[in-house]
């Protein structure tokens, strides 16, 4: 399996996740036109030179490289709400309280605002049901941090990750239909075609701005705020371990949480490290000359280059890292175009439990 930039000759693939991923995953749209357009924006992200997060969106596919298969994709946003408004609902209580009756109560309420404008965010991810493999999620997952970790002038200090909420096969959800009843006469997939198509104008149309209390929704409604999709659990216990938080904003249409952390204290930032290689042979962390390695026998070790429209990155237990410098497998130097002196990062994985095989990992079925 290899992480790379996706590219043009990706679009037939990309437009058959689109579709497989289902309503909710309004970063990728079933629309092909708007995908080509999406992977053009993608190329010319990687390949600019970046002082400072712009409109920049970089989309990753990982590939099987023996079949040619995409097993998934994963993406960042450079600067969330930088071409158009980026907007969540608050949750907030209120208490109404009245001195001289002895009376006090305290409500929720959900507010509109778009307090995320500016933040990176970390997006279009899902792996694809019939190709999981052992480490595929966390590949997908992780990579974008030790490309943030490498690039760290091409994001903001702050990253957000909006999880897909609840909406069953039907592409029904409940907190929208609850909206939909007394506010926007929209289909739920039909509202997240709008968003996922860049057309938000509706949002200040037709949604409401006024606070909107809890305990006058549906029971439905109200059991679902700040809940995951059933897919989506698997990859909200990564980045909570990864150190994102839910501060109590959620999606304006499924009521999914929104996770936030800074860059700096994103536990795979903090852990990875970039080195110079030598390339050898064999590179096996056995044997001679590997006393002093920093990682485990056979620990899963996420690799990557340190370019950035030549990316490449991927799973290794063949590396071996001393405190100045990592060796590296010819044949895997090569997957990921890397020649001694080049700069590799690198990522302890951890090592694999019983339950992490090919069929039942929990961490390989979820979309965000």
């Amino acid at each position: 399996m290899v992480i790379r930039p996706i590219t043009d000759t990706d679009l037939d693939t990309l437009a058959q996740i689109a579709k497989e991923s289902g309503p909710g995953f309004t970063s990728l749209m079933p629309d092909r036109d708007a995908l080509a357009r999406k992977i053009a924006h993608s190329m010319a992200s990687f390949e600019r030179r970046v002082t400072s997060p712009g409109d920049e969106h970089y989309l990753f596919v990982l590939e099987d490289e023996s079949t040619g298969d995409i097993l998934g994709t994963s993406g960042i946003e450079a600067n969330a709400g930088h071409t158009r408004p980026l907007y969540h609902f608050r949750r907030n209580t209120v208490t109404h309280h009245s001195r001289d009756l002895g009376l006090r109560r305290s409500v929720e309420t959900l507010t509109r605002c778009n307090h995320y404008t500016g933040y990176s965010e970390i997006c279009s991810l899902y792996l694809r049901p019939e190709l999981r493999r052992a480490h595929a999620g966390k590949l997908l997952s992780r990579v974008r941090f030790l490309f943030m970790a490498q690039h760290p002038e091409r994001f903001s200090d702050k990253v957000i990750a909006e999880m897909r909420g609840v909406s069953n096969g039907a592409g029904q959800s409940p907190f929208w239909n609850w909206l939909k009843a007394h506010f926007v006469d929209l289909e739920f997939g039909r509202a997240t075609h709008l968003v996922g198509s860049g057309y938000t104008e509706f949002i200040d149309e037709l949604m409401p701005s006024h606070p909107l209390y809890t305990c006058l929704m549906s029971e439905e409604a109200r059991a679902v705020l700040s809940q995951v999709h059933e897919n989506t659990r698997p990859a909200l216990k990564i980045l909570e371990a990864e150190g994102f938080q839910h501060k109590g904003l959620i999606d304006l249409f499924d009521a999914g949480p929104t996770v936030e952390c800074a860059l700096a204290d994103i536990a795979s930032v903090r852990s990875s490290s970039a080195c110079p290689i030598i390339i050898s042979e064999t590179g096996k962390r056995t044997g001679n000359g590997h006393e002093h390695n920093r990682y485990q026998p056979d620990e899963p070790i996420l690799i990557a280059n340190t370019g950035t429209a030549d990316f490449r990155a991927t799973v290794s237990s063949e590396v071996s890292a001393q405190p100045d410098k990592l060796t590296v497998p010819l044949a895997l130097a090569e997957k990921l175009h890397l020649r001694n002196g080049n700069f590799a990062r690198t990522l302890p994985l951890g090592q694999s439990t019983p339950t992490q095989t090919r069929n039942t990992a929990p961490e390989l079925s979820y979309a965000y």
